[in-house]
């Protein structure tokens, strides 16, 4: 995998990603730079729940990522603040749930939203959906949702139906948050929601989305304020959420 080079405002230092517990299919670099969330500056709960049913087939495809790279990183190190790189909000989106049904994202307006590609099979998968969970039944009463779009374009990790993806979610980590139809987050079929999020809050490698579990805060206004690489868990997102629920 080449390296590629990028400007910064200063070279974050190495950050050791261990796989003693992953996945022997997951092939996530294990050269990474550090899990704090990387900021770029830029001008219901029922749906798809361990309650309802659903007889879909996903759809596959796969990608690779590139080799060790280095975030930019803002000097920047505190606080959340508002990209403005188009007009549009989350809620101007209408996605399909894992029941395939048609969900417009408007329902979820005045809430602080965290969206995540999901994976089941990646070294990343039990630390974050153990995570999610936790935050989920933390903040859900405080107007706090987690929003899960499956994606299969990351090393094939995501292989299953969306049967087999709501089993394994809502069985093994108690999922309760939403789950959607899954769906590609890079190239040509990337769905409109990714393709927003993205010219939203531009990455260390543009628009690509790097591996499984990119998380993507938005605030109550359907704004993005943060983009936090895979390595970040959800805990380490806590405080950006504090913030934004509060205000």
């Amino acid at each position: 995998m080449a390296s590629t080079p990028f400007s910064a405002a200063f070279s974050a230092p190495s950050f050791g990603f261990h796989r003693a517990g992953a996945n022997r299919n997951s092939s996530f670099p294990t050269s990474l730079w550090s899990p704090t969330a990387f900021r770029v500056p830029s001008s219901v709960r029922s749906l798809g729940s361990c309650n309802s049913s659903f007889f879909v087939n996903g759809l596959s495809s796969s990608s690779s990522l590139p080799s060790p790279w280095r975030l930019s990183f803002s000097s920047r190190s505190s606080g959340v603040y508002a990209r403005a790189a188009t007009e549009k909000t989350l809620y101007d989106f209408t996605v399909k749930d894992i029941d395939r049904n048609d969900v417009s994202l408007s329902k979820f307006k005045g809430k602080v939203l965290l969206i995540v590609n999901v994976a089941s099979k990646c070294g990343l998968t039990t630390s974050n959906y153990k995570e999610l969970s936790h935050i989920y039944e933390k903040y859900k009463t405080q107007g706090f949702e987690i929003l899960a779009f499956p994606c299969n374009q990351f090393g094939g990790q995501e292989p299953g139906s969306n049967p087999d993806i709501k089993q394994f979610a809502c069985t093994r980590f108690k999922a309760e948050f939403p789950i959607f139809d899954k769906v590609d987050v890079n190239g040509p079929g990337t769905v409109p929601v990714y393709q927003f999020l993205k010219s939203s809050a531009g990455g260390f490698l543009g628009d690509l989305i790097k591996w499984n579990f990119e998380k993507f805060l938005v605030d109550k206004n359907g704004k993005v304020v943060e983009r936090y690489p895979p390595t970040t868990s959800p805990f380490q997102i806590e405080k950006d959420i504090q913030k934004l629920l509060a205000a």
